[in-house]
Parts: structure tokens; sequence; C-alpha cells
């Protein structure tokens, strides 16, 4: 006798919701990897000065881990919208999943990689920035389960969290190869504190940035836009350890100059389309949060 379905029971769309695990498996071994350089140098007892040398190799497999951890983010978005399978489901595993790959694993990948001279400070600023991811996708899940007026606007309010985790480790991923053969951060660890900082307010901040869900399979391009962004993704790969900072840079500081920007311009930079109605990642909203 075929089981029949109770209508209480949440709409769990597999490839959507499979891309939503990938995520978390990312930011789960990140944290794994994190945790394994410590051992590492708590049982050998490494000196200060060899500290990067041990530990260099799993900050940065916990880095790239970030980095797939975002691929599977956009994934999970793209292919719930594709298919028409947003669900509660979906928003509140994204969520979940997002709280550990892009608020647990940077938290502690700064304040082990970078900020550990730092000490009990260093843990601090890690904490404040957890806390304010959480908070900040907890806002976005109130605000997307509102009733949405038409022509609403779809932008993010406030730092995307995958966005402040991108950044966050493609800056660590930069400064641990500028330092691999000098040991002393000197300056980079107040830098890095200080942006980590400004990261955890602009999550928390009222300013907006866009979602860029509409760009899809469907989104209509140019010759000269195809060239560019070819050779962006080959100036990417030749320049891996620089690019990607410069990339989640420009996406943070456009947000900020964004209301000085004129509608034109920001309507071509934004694929406007009016038509799209909004929906997130795997949920009921746009991608991220």
């Amino acid at each position: 006798m075929p089981r029949t379905r109770d209508p209480d029971e949440p709409k769990i769309y597999f490839l959507p919701n499979l891309m939503t695990a990938c995520n978390l498996a990312c930011g789960f071994f990140a944290v794994l990897m994190i945790f394994r350089g410590l051992v590492e140098v708590g049982s050998a007892k490494i000196p200060p000065k060899e500290y990067y040398e041990h530990v260099k190799s799993y900050y940065e497999y916990a880095i790239l881990l970030i980095f797939g951890s975002c691929l599977f983010d956009l994934l999970d978005g793209r292919l719930a919208r594709l298919g028409g399978q947003e669900s509660p489901f979906g928003q509140e595993f994204d969520s979940l999943a997002d709280i550990i790959s892009f608020g647990m694993a940077p938290a502690m990948l700064l304040s082990k990689a970078v900020l550990f001279p730092l000490g009990n400070l260093g843990w601090a600023i890690a904490l404040i920035y957890l806390v304010c991811g959480a908070m900040r996708l907890a806002r976005f899940n109130c605000l997307a389960n509102m009733p949405k007026k038409p022509g609403a606007s779809t932008d993010f309010r406030g730092l995307p969290i995958p966005m402040a985790a991108g950044f966050i480790a493609s800056l660590t991923f930069l400064i641990i190869d500028l330092h691999k053969n000098d040991h002393e951060l000197r300056y980079w660890k107040y830098v890095l504190a200080g942006a980590m900082l400004g990261l955890s307010l602009l999550m928390i901040s009222d300013i907006r940035y866009p979602s860029f869900k509409k760009v899809g399979w469907r989104t209509r391009g140019t010759l000269p836009a195809i060239v560019i962004a070819v050779l962006l993704l080959y100036i990417t790969v030749q320049f891996r350890y620089v690019m990607p900072v410069v990339l989640f840079s420009i996406y943070l500081v456009y947000g900020m100059i964004r209301p000085w920007i004129s509608q034109r311009m920001r309507r071509g930079i934004e694929v406007d389309d009016e038509e799209d109605p909004p929906a997130r990642a795997n949920g009921t909203t746009p991608p991220e949060p």
C-alpha cells in the first residue's frame, strides 16, 4: 500500500538540498582541517617561528573548502529557481549550513591562522564575527517570511555572509602566501582584525547589496562581455592568491558606493529584470543569505 504523504510535512527537493548538504560538508571539513593543524602543532610543540611551515597546508585546504562552500551555496539557489523547487525546508537548511560554512569555519580560520598572536583578543574578534553572521541569517529569514509587496526590492540588507566569508578566506589565503617565507605577521594581523570587525558591522547594517540572482541561463550577454569574463577567469587562475581578494573587495565596496551610482548603470551591472520573481537559495527567497 503506497504511503500517504502528510500534508504538513515539508517538501524536500533532492538536487537543491544536495548542494546545500555539500555546502555543509565543505564547512565541516574546513573546521576539521583547522583542528588537525591545531593538534599537530600542539603534539609536536612547534616553536612560533616555525608555525606556518607545519600548518600552512591545513589552512590552505580549509580556505579552499570555504571557497567550495561558496560555490555550492550559489548552485543550490540556481537549481531551486531553475526547477521551481523553492521550499521553507530548503530555506532553513541553507541557513543552518551557512552558519557552519561561513560563520564558524572562517572565525576559527582567522583566529588561528592570523590572529593567534593577539591571544584572547583574536578569539573575541572572531566571536563578534560569528554572532553578527548568525544575526544576519536570522534577520534575513524573518524578512524572507514576511508577505512580499508587488515590486518589492530583492536586494540584500547588509553584506551577505558568504561574501564576508569569501573575503576573509581570500585575504587569509593571500597573507599566508606572502608570509610563507617570513613568519612575522607584523601589521597584517591588525589589518585583518580591523577588516573582520568591519565585515561584522556590514553584515548587520542596512546597506543594500545586489543579489545578482537574475544572472541565469537565460541572461543575455554581448561578445565583449564574454571575452572580458574569459580573460577575468584566466587572470584569476594565474594570480590565484591575489584575484579572489580583488573580486570580493569589488563586491564589498560596490554595495557602499551603490547609492551614488545612476539607475541606468546599476541596471546594466546587475542585469535588472522586473519580471523575475524573488526566490532564495533552496528556499523561498534570494540565494544566500
